[in-house]
């Protein structure tokens, strides 16, 4: 089941990874980097469209973000 506390950790875990600063991510995406700390800690989740835009800028799955490893 799909549970927000495990996408904000696994957000969280593909930016770290990454080599790219969270404001490199909210200019790429066309957001305000404050936008980026909301999807990780305040638990709001971004529109479809910036998740998967977030998913191709990290070059990570969906459904690793969303803990739907099989």
């Amino acid at each position: 089941m799909v549970n927000l506390e495990v996408i904000q950790k696994n957000l969280c875990e593909a930016i770290k990874t990454s080599s790219l600063s969270k404001k490199e991510i909210a200019e790429r995406l066309g957001v305000n980097p404050s936008t980026i700390s909301r999807y990780l800690h305040n638990g709001t989740f971004p529109a479809i469209d910036t998740f998967a835009n977030l998913c191709e800028i990290l070059d990570v799955s969906a459904d690793d973000i969303l803990g739907l490893k099989k």
